[in-house]
């Protein structure tokens, strides 16, 4: 083969200001393009169904510049969306009141200061007005049933008993001037950040400025055990406390054993928060599951959770449980409702009798809207025959309301239609940017791999593509791995702007993927790397044989995170590619499973410990075969990614040095 320009390995780290020449008047997709396309956040329905409120940011180059702002949007799409708010930072975690005449929310208006809920009038003009005053800050703010009571979020030193507890705590630390973080537990990171021992805990306070903020977890059993957290996220972790329905108590989600993460599974459950004071219960509690994300039904009979089974499988699917509610706490054991449907469910909601559960779940490459009758377990898809990606539906009424998104649309609110099946849009946030260019609609292939398993593509096309040229094939490996590559675009990893300076981008769900069965997913366990390399490769020949567009002459590949594992992977075991591009890849198992922040998982789906007699530990570990290493690379990394952390990435780029391979690396 020949050599392929770095040309590619410069254009996907670097906007792409010089393109081919067009012979039509749509524009190629651009760096610019991608990332000033205006991101939305989920809709938060008003209580009698017909306005929405929706987070939507403008992003900017520079920080500072970036905008974030709440507007409403009228659900019969009688008027165009309102801005609601216009202030220097972002807002967040907004909840209607239960009357629909107040918007609360959290939001930092002075810099250096944490977020803060304000109430915002929504029954006429007025401005937002501060209502909390901690020092430690407040986020997620939800309502009290009659309106009375705005509960919150705050991250607290485990000892403070009050805010001025909090304050006098942090000006000790500051006055200390001590720059060490002391560990005794595991993990001792999270994502981006080093943990810390602050904890986050649940507040409740008069929906008014000036009312005393009370803590309703201080000094309790479940927020003293060493295992207490929230269920995390990127930026931390969070609570998701809801109300009950006769506002006595709330009901949070989280686990009891994060201490234990090193050797065993974390579990998270419901447990039940009083609001006059009392001991926090736990309202499930088992071995075998995890339940969180309480939703009650509407005349408060029923509870609602996600709920996963805890089994043998590092792989299992997130499944929809209820059990009845006597007021005060489950009077019944959980029923699984969805154990017939072979997806995972992702977000859900009830219709106003709870007869019905609609939500969204990956399915082939697209993410579909499904209903589930509670009562006969009959599940349908909204219209099986749907593209793109639906995401995070919300009952309004009579409707369903979500996002919409696919290969050639931005995401934008829809309306669906829970009959037919199709939706229709209510916004436009992203239609003026998104006019013109050359975005054409992801093509969808099938082939059987050598191990009889079917596997599925897309393939996105360069702009101005021409059906009797041929173009430079990318395969560009989705991470996870238990993720897929979907009819959408992506802001940091976008196939159109890859496919924009004339290739044929190649997206495999290599197994391990989702939205093809359970079974397709646990085929990766004791098999992480080995197999989804063979069948990108398989995946590749298969579309230059069925495509003659495809150039066989030239091809590279990239991936990030477990895409950059398989990169690593390719680079050890094939010698077909003209270049390789590695994002916070691995390339040595043992050694990213020391140093992540998350660790059991990686034992089990590499069937033991890394010191035992399992073979995939050398196997199926790239630094295995560093003698094979030839293939120009470019790796890229992040110093705060401390799931894949920088040493994996460093010894890589050891590796190609000491083979004298052509490389350059970005950190």
């Amino acid at each position: 083969m020949r050599p392929m320009s770095l040309f590619f390995i410069v254009s996907v780290a670097l906007p792409l200001t010089t393109l081919l020449a067009q012979d039509n008047d749509l524009r190629p997709v651009t760096h610019e393009e991608v990332w000033l396309l205006n991101r939305l956040g989920e809709p938060v329905v008003s209580p009698d169904g017909s306005q929405a409120v929706i987070s939507v940011t403008e992003p900017a180059y520079e920080k500072d510049e970036t905008v974030s702002d709440l507007w409403l949007i009228q659900l019969d799409g009688s008027r165009p969306p309102q801005r609601l708010t216009s202030t220097p930072g972002g807002e967040s975690g907004a909840a209607w009141s239960p009357d629909g005449t107040r918007l609360a929310f959290s939001a930092v208006r002075a810099e250096d200061e944490p977020g803060q809920v304000f109430l915002l009038p929504m029954d006429g003009p007025g401005e937002a007005e501060q209502i909390t005053t901690l020092s430690t800050g407040a986020a997620n703010p939800i309502w009290s049933p009659d309106g009375s009571l705005i509960a919150f979020e705050s991250t607290v030193y485990p000892g403070a008993v009050d805010d001025g507890a909090n304050r006098a705590e942090e000006a000790a630390r500051e006055e200390r001037g001590i720059n060490v973080s002391r560990y005794e537990i595991f993990p001792i990171r999270q994502w981006d950040r080093w943990r810390d021992d602050l904890q986050t805990r649940l507040f409740i306070q008069s929906a008014r400025a000036g009312a005393e903020a009370k803590d309703l977890m201080v000094e309790s059993e479940l927020a003293g055990s060493p295992g207490f957290s929230g269920v995390p996220s990127l930026s931390g972790d969070s609570l998701h406390a809801v109300w009950t329905p006769d506002g006595n108590a709330l009901i949070i989600s989280a686990t009891d054993n994060l201490h234990e993460a090193a050797h065993s599974v974390v579990r998270f459950q419901l447990y039940r928060v009083p609001v006059g004071g009392g001991a926090i219960t736990a309202l499930t509690a088992g071995d075998d599951y995890s339940c969180q994300g309480a939703v009650f039904s509407s005349d408060g009979g029923e509870l609602f959770c996600s709920y996963e089974p805890i089994n043998e499988f590092v792989y299992n699917h997130t499944d929809i449980a209820r059990a009845p509610w006597d007021g005060r706490t489950l009077s019944g054991p959980l029923e699984v409702l969805s154990t017939e449907f072979d997806r995972s469910v992702g977000s859900f909601a009830l219709s106003e009798d709870a007869s019905t559960v609609f939500f969204n779940a990956l399915d082939h490459g697209r993410g579909r809207l499904f209903a589930l009758n509670t009562e006969t377990r009959e599940l349908s898809a909204l219209n099986e025959d749907s593209t793109g990606v639906y995401d995070g539906p919300k009952w309004a009424g009579d409707r369903l309301v979500t996002t919409w998104e696919s290969s050639t649309t931005p995401a934008e609110v829809v309306r669906v239609d829970i009959e037919q099946g199709g939706h229709t849009p209510l916004t436009a946030f992203n239609a003026e940017r998104a006019a013109g260019l050359d975005r054409p609609a992801f093509r969808s292939f099938w082939f059987t791999s050598s191990k009889g398993r079917r596997i599925h593509s897309w393939l996105a096309l360069p702009p101005n593509f021409d059906e009797n040229e041929q173009y430079p094939l990318v395969l560009f490996i989705h991470g996870g791995p238990f993720s897929s590559s979907l009819d959408s675009d992506h802001v940091r990893w976008s196939p159109h702007l890859l496919a924009s300076p004339g290739y044929v981008v190649l997206l495999t769900d290599y197994t391990g993927s989702v939205g093809y069965g359970a079974e397709f997913s646990r085929h990766i366990e004791g098999d992480p790397l080995a197999t989804p390399g063979e069948e990108l490769i398989e995946a590749a020949d298969a579309a230059i044989e069925r495509f003659d567009f495809i150039d066989p002459e030239r091809q590279a590949a990239t991936g990030a995170s477990y895409g950059g594992h398989l990169v690593n992977w390719l680079l050890a075991t094939t010698d077909r590619f003209d270049a390789l591009v590695g994002h916070a890849g691995l390339v040595d198992l043992e050694g990213q499973y020391s140093t992540s922040d998350v660790i059991y998982h990686r034992e089990r789906m590499n069937g033991g410990r890394a010191w035992g007699d399992s073979p995939v530990w050398t196997e199926q570990s790239p630094s295995s075969y560093v003698g094979s290493f030839t293939t120009p690379t470019m790796l890229t990394i992040g110093e705060k990614d401390f799931r894949v952390p920088v040493n994996q990435t460093i010894a890589a780029w050891s590796y190609l040095q000491r083979m004298q391979v052509p490389s350059r690396l970005l950190v």
